[in-house]
């Protein structure tokens, strides 16, 4: 299963009305600024691609140390503007601290975000950790960013310069691309608490745990029904309803699990364990102390046995076989998700 989010650093390119064209006027300098963020969001828009559209880990680490490059350059040619504008360095020390900033959470950060991926998969509550310490890491660069903003208003008020907030096609690619991994994560929450917990289920069955195949099948139940719940209250995503329908075709399918095919496996187990302890008590008689009704009692059990094991193994394949092809479809559906609306250009 995969769960692709992109560490987004979000860069807004102000489109300045120029009332100078000398080089020493505050529009220069904040168009020298603001050409050495836009090499940035080129970086950071490439990185966010190869997250969406490859498969790629050794591309996706290249992109990423593509954009800590672009980072620490930007970084040492605004530091080498010492005096600022006219002495003035407010702006520049703020763009300069939200680089810094920028380059330890992508090269040092992520990094530990890469770690968390490695593990995330072993538990819903390690999955859900990853997620929202990767929320947690845009929301840190969003609310540094939104310093710099004001920094950047500020000098512009000052030196009477007219910005118009718009935003620059890449940025707004970005902020969608964001937008598209938060609601496929939002979902993707809901599936990985119900696979994870049938993985549960999986290995108490392999186990041969009574037990454990009773809790694991109820709380199957429960989150299926759980997330069935959520996803009435998600609407598709422009209209794309697709990995939300894939999504609860996969939890009923899981339902059913917990519903017919845990039960059946209960009563198969438990069917056997009472042929086991008859045969040992059979093995245990001699051929003189074995009466025919013992005799008759204990054919009828292995016919009964044999039965069950055939239909115990049919029932194994046609549920394996239903899981897995919904598994497959809904990470393909995730994967297709992922690509139809992070743009690719």
């Amino acid at each position: 299963m995969k769960n692709r989010k992109a560490l987004f650093i979000v860069f807004f390119i102000f489109t300045l009305h120029l009332f100078s064209q000398e080089f020493s006027t505050p529009v220069d300098y904040l168009s020298y600024i603001s050409k050495e963020q836009q090499d940035i969001t080129k970086n950071m828009w490439k990185y966010t691609k190869s997250i969406a559209h490859s498969k790629s880990a050794r591309k996706i680490d290249a992109t990423r140390k593509n954009l800590i490059k672009s980072i620490q350059s930007a970084k040492k040619n605004i530091s080498n503007l010492k005096e600022g504008y006219k002495g003035d360095v407010e702006y520049k020390d703020e763009v300069i601290n939200y680089l810094s900033f920028s380059e330890n959470m992508v090269s040092q950060d992520y990094s530990k975000i890469v770690d968390m991926q490695e593990v995330a998969e072993q538990s819903y509550d390690f999955m859900e950790a990853y997620i929202m310490t990767k929320d947690l890491v845009n929301k840190k660069m969003a609310d540094e960013y939104d310093k710099v903003t004001v920094a950047q208003k500020s000098f512009a008020l000052k030196y009477h310069i007219s910005l118009q907030d718009s935003e620059s096609d890449l940025a707004k690619k970005m902020k969608l691309s964001n937008e598209v991994f938060q609601y496929q994560n939002e979902i993707y929450l809901i599936f990985f608490k119900c696979n994870i917990t049938d993985a549960l289920l999986s290995t108490s069955v392999q186990n041969k745990d009574i037990a454990a195949i009773q809790q694991n099948a109820s709380s199957l139940i429960a989150y299926t029904e759980e997330g069935l719940n959520k996803l009435k209250t998600i609407a598709a995503y422009k209209n794309d309803n697709s990995l939300k329908s894939n999504t609860i075709k996969t939890l009923e399918i899981y339902k059913k699990v917990g519903e017919e095919y845990a039960p059946k496996v209960i009563d198969f187990y438990m069917f056997n364990t009472k042929f086991e302890e008859t045969k040992t008590a059979m093995d245990r008689k001699s051929a003189k102390e074995r009466t025919k009704e013992d005799v008759d009692n204990f054919n009828k059990m292995v016919k009964e046995v044999n039965v069950k094991i055939n239909d115990f193994n049919t029932l194994n394949i046609n549920f394996i076989n239903e899981k897995n092809k919904s598994i497959i479809e809904w990470n393909n559906a995730s994967e297709k998700f992922i690509s139809k609306h992070v743009p690719n250009d």
